[in-house]
């Protein structure tokens, strides 16, 4: 099909109306524009195709047999596009919502408020694809994704939410009244790392600790992690953000920070539109963070006090 040759969709779109109503005031409203816009449109479709295909009358409009040819083909053909748009968009409002995450930020903040979100849009079946790989995004697939990072990923769209860099905490129970004021005295205790990342890692060697140094590593999945910090099964690296309320409460230490610019939680998503439930969720997350912002406590690194 040679698409340059083909009359624009306006004046086929207008041609087709007018031969629907027989008339051009009623084809102008249908389609919520002026008359004369309507008439212009089909004076052009008839230069381009070289042929009368309407004539006035004082009633309204008769179609030419040219005409009648073009409008029993466009009628059709436009009957058939209003059918298959209509079953996409019944298809994609039905479809589950499907949210990739870590496991880190599933288990600190989506899980203890999603109940909100399902309250605010119960006919949104939503669908949290918890994973510390970063999933390909596809239409028909996973609508939009939390990742960890600087917000840099080729050929999507990174709004961030989250700033944060990572801290090294540890449970008051674990470090007693230590006060670490070097980072070296980080391998006196167990290292709890997120199993298949790497961030902790380069946090290490940043401050000089290289990953083969003599250390006690255990790797655990993202929602545990906090909990063995908590717990005092060793000392880890998370957002500050997930442990506002233990760092407050004097529960969990914040030993040593990173901080790096842009660094932290970012919505990932294609480029171009989103679906309205897509939609729906990226609004609810946005407000839910700012709530959750306004509610952190400060909190101070044991080595500056």
């Amino acid at each position: 099909m040679d698409w340059r040759t083909l009359p624009s969709l306006t004046s086929l779109r207008a041609f087709a109306a007018a031969a629907e109503f027989q008339n051009l005031t009623r084809a102008a409203e249908a389609l919520n524009v002026t008359h004369s816009a309507v008439s212009q449109q089909i004076r052009g479709l008839e230069q381009q195709l070289g042929t009368r295909l309407i004539t006035r009358t004082r009633h309204g409009i008769s179609l030419t047999s040219q005409g009648e040819f073009l409008s029993a083909g466009l009628l059709e053909a436009f009957a058939e596009m209003a059918s298959v748009t209509e079953r996409v968009t019944s298809a994609e409002s039905v479809r589950p919502l499907v949210v990739s995450a870590t496991p880190m930020f599933s288990s600190a903040f989506l899980m203890p408020r999603l109940s909100t979100f399902i309250d605010e849009f119960p006919n949104i079946e939503l669908r949290i694809d918890s994973t510390i790989q970063a999933v390909d995004l596809k239409p028909g697939g996973i609508d939009m994704a939390v990742r960890y990072g600087t917000g840099r990923w080729p050929g999507l769209v990174s709004q961030m939410l989250l700033p944060g860099c990572l801290t090294v905490v540890a449970s008051r129970e674990l470090i007693g009244n230590r006060v670490l004021t070097s980072t070296a005295e980080l391998l006196d205790f167990t290292l709890l790392q997120e199993q298949a990342s790497v961030e902790f890692d380069l946090w290490l060697e940043k401050v000089g600790i290289p990953t083969d140094a003599d250390r006690r590593v255990v790797r655990v999945p993202g929602n545990m992690l906090l909990d063995g910090i908590r717990r005092g099964d060793g000392i880890g690296a998370t957002v500050p953000a997930f442990v506002s309320d233990e760092l407050k409460s004097g529960q969990l230490v914040a030993l040593f920070d990173d901080p790096i610019p842009q660094i932290g939680y970012y919505l990932v998503t294609l480029p171009g539109p989103v679906r309205p439930a897509a939609n729906l969720f990226m609004q609810w997350l946005s407000k839910s963070i700012t709530e959750y912002e306004k509610s952190l406590s400060r909190w101070t690194p044991s080595h500056l006090l």
